[in-house]
């Protein structure tokens, strides 16, 4: 399906094709199972494509720590005082240039099974994104695969320098590690570093605590963090070169797309570089950037991203409708914030860092998030991306070990999801068959229909200032017109929406009585187009309606 519209499928490599429900807290990998990358199978992708989506995020491709003991495959082992969960965090990595063999079926060609997943991937339509970790590495890390000719990150570094622009990590010379927590974790010997590295969540002294990310080290791009962050860029910080190295070494390996993790705790001068090195040779590779602060967005899609995190502005505005904290006139405001720039802002409602719509944690069902979800995909051309599992309201109120019952799909721990082990095979409840199915028509409809995937917008809240629990906009291209209009209430409602003539002249439409279609429900309803004039209709209760209409 060519579409301007694309739609990202995060999946966790790890969980996805996991059919094991053992679901033992903190249980081992031979407890609890594990996903593999070849349960990504041609029928499986197949399944995933004709949901809508168009790229497949595989999240913890790349090796990562873990506790799990793979040394009779030649992979160092890791101290378990330093690895968070059984399985450990696919954003502490641990070999830049590895797979993770937690997802191999044969551990000794788990490069070539990665590369046989480009492969299918590719067959079945889709493109293939995998992370990309930039500003932090586990605290053991040491490449094993690394090209011949490539220096170690850290291994040319003078470590009696808390900071030199060609030093990969930033160090407390004369200082051993000292967190506040066990450094021994069951282990005869305890872990040890000395001098210590400051810490992957901008932590510079030796002694991080259980909240930070201390089971990771932040790398240095030639920031002097310890001179209030001044930067030297030239000459070419070494940990450029590195980085771009393995960029360009996945880019090699057939990839559509890199997200990157934490961007803006990395400088935008390196992203400018980088990018530009790599889309010289890749020009297609997308870039997708994890960046929080709204203030850098333009400065950070100015150094080489496609796409950013819309987190601040709308995630956070529809998550607060969701749960009527907040009128649907948010919404008008989150998009205009970011007007200039939409094209490039990745919407979504859930991902492996945020708590599932239908966790006690947010809207305690999945359901209530469809009017959330349609207006989304629909609003704009932009990208969306939903979270596997997302799409049968998975609950994600599982107490999985590490991660704790915190409403999230845990990242650090052996675990299957239970929507999607139910989902394949085929036991899901009338309610999830339900959501799934909005899900696919919502996706279908934004990539198939030329007024969602390429039309022009126009939201009409400022002439609708009565609703306060729905939302309602246009969109149009080439004489076909999409009313859209959701419904956060918790009961059916009755609206009349109106469409001011202003809506007429910009999308360039003349007045007209149409018969207009629910491309959800199929139903029909005569609809007189007039300038100034209201629409009524019926939406159901956390539901939306999706009017096309021919002119």
């Amino acid at each position: 399906m060519e579409s301007n519209k694309v739609v990202i499928y995060q999946v966790f490599t790890r969980l996805f094709g996991n059919r094991n429900v053992t679901r033992i807290e903190n249980g081992t990998m031979a407890e609890n199972g594990c996903g593999k990358m070849n349960d990504f199978t041609p029928r499986v992708l197949k399944d995933i494509a004709a949901l809508g989506v168009s790229h497949v995020w595989y999240t913890g491709i790349i090796r990562h720590a873990t506790q799990t003991d793979y040394t009779a495959y030649g992979i160092p082992r890791q101290h378990p005082a330093v690895v968070k969960g059984k399985a450990g965090s696919p954003y502490a990595i641990a070999d830049y240039y590895d797979i993770d063999p937690d997802l191999a079926v044969d551990v000794k060609q788990r490069m070539q099974e990665f590369e046989e997943l480009v492969k299918r991937t590719h067959e079945a339509g889709l493109k293939v994104i995998i992370d990309f970790v930039p500003n932090h590495v586990a605290r053991q890390y040491q490449s094993i695969c690394k090209p011949r000719k490539v220096k170690d990150l850290g291994e040319e570094d003078d470590t009696q320098m808390g900071f030199n622009p060609q030093n990969n990590f930033y160090y407390c010379p004369g200082q051993r590690l000292s967190p506040y927590f066990d450094l021994y974790a069951g282990e005869a010997e305890p872990y040890l570093e000395e001098p210590a590295k400051a810490t992957g969540n901008d932590h510079f002294d030796n002694a991080p605590g259980k909240n930070d990310w201390y089971e990771t080290v932040k790398l240095n791009y030639g920031v002097d963090y310890y001179a209030g962050g001044v930067g030297y860029f030239d000459p070419l910080p070494d940990t450029w070169k590195k980085m771009t190295d393995i960029l360009l070494f996945w880019a090699k390996k057939g990839i559509d797309g890199v997200r990157c993790d934490m961007a803006e705790m990395v400088p935008a001068e390196f992203w400018a570089y980088a990018t530009q090195v790599v889309k010289k040779k890749y020009p297609k590779l997308l870039f997708i950037g994890e960046v929080y602060n709204p203030s850098e967005y333009r400065h950070y899609l100015s150094s080489g991203f496609d796409w950013l995190y819309d987190k601040v502005g709308m995630y956070d505005t529809m998550r607060a409708c969701i749960n009527h904290h907040a009128p649907t006139s948010a919404i008008t405001r989150a998009w205009q914030y970011t007007d200039d720039i939409r094209q490039h802002m990745l919407y979504f409602l859930e991902n492996h860092d945020e708590q599932r719509i239908g966790s006690d944690f947010f809207a305690a069902n999945g359901k209530k998030g469809v009017p959330a979800m349609i207006a989304s995909v629909l609003m704009s051309q932009n990208p969306f991306m939903l979270y596997a599992g997302q799409e049968y309201g998975e609950r994600g109120m599982d107490r999985e070990g590490f991660s704790g019952n915190d409403g999230r799909t845990t990242i650090f721990d052996y675990w299957s999801v239970d929507t999607l082990c139910r989902a394949a095979q085929n036991k899901l409840t009338d309610d999830e068959q339900q959501l799934y199915d909005i899900y696919k028509k919502t996706l279908l409809i934004s990539r198939k229909e030329k007024a969602a995937s390429e039309g022009s917008s126009y939201d009409l809240m400022y002439v609708n200032q009565q609703l306060e629990r729905q939302y309602a906009f246009l969109r149009y291209a080439d004489g076909e017109l999409l009313l859209v209009a959701v419904n956060f209430e918790d009961r059916d409602v009755v609206i009349d929406i109106h469409v001011p003539a202003h809506a007429f002249e910009f999308l360039g439409i003349k007045e007209k009585m149409v018969i207009a279609t629910d491309l959800l429900t199929r139903e029909r309803l005569a609809m007189a187009l007039r300038k100034n004039s209201g629409v009524r209709m019926e939406i159901a209760a956390r539901s939306g309606r999706i009017w096309k209409v021919k002119l």
